[in-house]
């Protein structure tokens, strides 16, 4: 693994008439995967502005430029320190005119926008009973958009990312301190500026987001130090960035490469070649016609999917389209991947009008290059991605296929990736944690050693009588029985205790666990200043 390996996607996903030549060879994925572990393929690289950005993030800020940095730091955008202070920016952050940036959007009303802001607030405060009972009403509130004041914090409760996080209490911090691995840091800094470069984070060499950029890619270098960086993963990081601060976009980032999108990065890429003969054997019965032109022209998976899927459509969709999708991906898991790329080829190549115009290998990928704005619509694709029907169950199944057929023709694996995680529901199952649970603030205190009434105990006047006539027959006793219990009113007044038959009185926990029948399992509380990240 060296600086060399920087695992570029760009040329792995390309239309070029040398790519088709090696298809028609017959040697595309033994090419796809060297090219893939090249990072000069991209083109020549140009040096960062305001000096390296290697070593810890003191050493950011320091460059020619160091002098203006406090000016900089002042203005309210990287734009505006980059000359973009007069040029409009549209509600995604991208400058309008830019290739990021879109024409007229379907605007979800006010009110229904509220609406749903409050809805999303309550599950956010109560997740694990959410997740627990109700995650079906979850995944259709992600299926019509995660309002965008919450979607930072909805992605990283869905994802696991802010367990993770309290799991690891200062980790960031270390990470960010440690110097790093060079031969990874100079890969990592050429690749800054193609980020999303006419976004208002990333339009400044050496701004906030690009140093912010840097320090989630070093991280992860330094805490899964055998996977080191790939290319693909920079793209990720950056729209996690775009909404949420670097710490929490640091474990977002670790939950899609270890359980979202497991081997994905990894140095073969193999867990990609084989998700590349998953979409294409589903393909088969989506949309056979663009099956049997693929399968004519012999044109591997890897050629149009590689950067659709390691990417998770991030430079391949319109910006609302991309946001849609993965709110839905945070929620069920890669099979919305899958369905996306289901989707493009189907209306891509789907019918023989459209194939008129893929006589060749090169034509085919063009046009696969160049998707129609019409199939890559948010309402348009979102509704088709929902009504496709393929599940877990299909995908995991045909993985199965698919690796079986690997070892017969190459042999094991020679990355080891971990189960791959269908979403939220299978993450919080498959990782439950260590979690603390939420202080509730209740109007009624018992003592420690107090036990609860059932809902056929006496009533406080009842009792009083009984107290009183008790007392007049001199039978009170003066310490309780095995069987005694105290009352206690609304108010918080403690009587005097009473009988309480083994059937009416609720016995105390056994085990700290059972407290979950008094006290809310919620672990992930809203009280955080970053929860809500504009």
């Amino acid at each position: 693994m060296g600086a060399a390996r920087g695992r570029g996607f760009g040329s792995v996903g390309g239309g070029r008439a040398a790519e088709a030549a090696e298809v028609a060879a017959g040697a595309l994925v033994a090419g796809a995967a060297r090219m893939a572990k090249s990072s000069g393929e991209n083109g020549p690289r140009a040096p960062a502005a305001g000096g390296s950005l290697s070593g810890t993030r003191e050493s950011l800020a320091q460059g020619p430029d160091a002098a203006t940095t406090d000016e900089l730091s002042s203005l309210g955008s990287d734009s505006e320190a980059n000359g973009f202070a007069e040029r409009r920016i549209d509600k995604f952050g991208f400058i309008v005119g830019s290739q990021g940036a879109e024409g007229a959007l379907e605007e979800v009303p006010l009110e229904v926008l509220r609406q749903r802001e409050s809805k999303w607030l309550d599950m956010l405060n109560n997740w694990d009973k959410w997740m627990a009972k109700k995650h079906k009403k979850i995944r259709l509130r992600c299926q019509k958009g995660i309002p965008p004041s919450l979607r930072g914090r909805a992605w990283q409760y869905l994802s696991g990312g802010k367990v993770k996080l309290q799991q690891n209490p200062g980790k960031f911090d270390e990470l960010d301190m440690s110097p790093g691995d060079p031969k990874w840091l100079d890969v990592i800094e050429r690749d800054l500026h193609r980020q999303f470069p006419f976004h208002e984070m990333f339009v400044s060499r050496g701004g906030h987001g690009q140093q912010d950029l840097f320090r989630v890619l070093k991280a992860y270098t330094l805490y899964r130090p055998e996977e080191g960086y790939c290319q693909a993963q920079a793209p990720i990081a950056a729209v996690l960035l775009m909404h949420m601060p670097a710490e929490q976009a640091f474990w977002c980032l670790v939950q899609v490469c270890e359980k979202y999108l497991p081997g994905y990065y990894s140095e073969k890429l193999e867990a990609i070649q084989l998700d590349g003969e998953i979409l294409f054997s589903l393909l088969q019965k989506v949309s056979p016609v663009a099956y049997k032109h693929l399968s004519r022209q012999k044109i591997d998976p890897l050629l149009y999917m590689t950067e659709w899927f390691m990417c998770a459509f991030a430079r391949t969709l319109p910006w609302s389209s991309v946001l849609r999708v993965w709110d839905m991906f945070f929620c069920e898991g890669v099979k919305i991947i899958f369905r996306v790329g289901l989707v493009l080829l189907k209306h891509a190549l789907g019918s023989p009008e459209k194939l008129k115009a893929c006589q060749g290998q090169y034509e085919t990928i063009e046009q696969l290059r160049s998707l129609s704005p019409k199939i890559m619509q948010e309402a348009f694709l979102v509704q088709e991605v929902i009504e496709l029907p393929v599940t877990e169950r299909q995908i995991e199944r045909e993985h199965l296929i698919q690796l079986r057929r690997w070892k017969e023709t190459r042999g094991e694996l020679e990355c080891r990736s971990p189960p791959r995680m269908h979403g939220a529901k299978a993450i919080l199952d498959a990782e439950p944690g260590p979690r603390p649970a939420l202080q509730p603030s209740p109007s009624i205190r018992l003592p420690p050693d107090a036990t609860l009434l059932s809902s056929k105990a006496k009533p406080p006047k009842q009792v009083q009588k009984e107290q009183r006539r008790t007392k007049a027959s001199g039978q009170l006793d003066k310490s309780p029985g095995p069987n005694q219990a105290a009352v206690v009113t609304a108010s918080g007044d403690a009587f005097p205790p009473q009988d309480v038959s083994p059937k009416d009185s609720v016995p105390q926990p056994s085990a700290p666990q059972d407290l979950a029948h008094h006290h809310s399992r919620e672990s992930l509380t809203s009280q955080e200043s970053e929860d809500t990240y504009l």
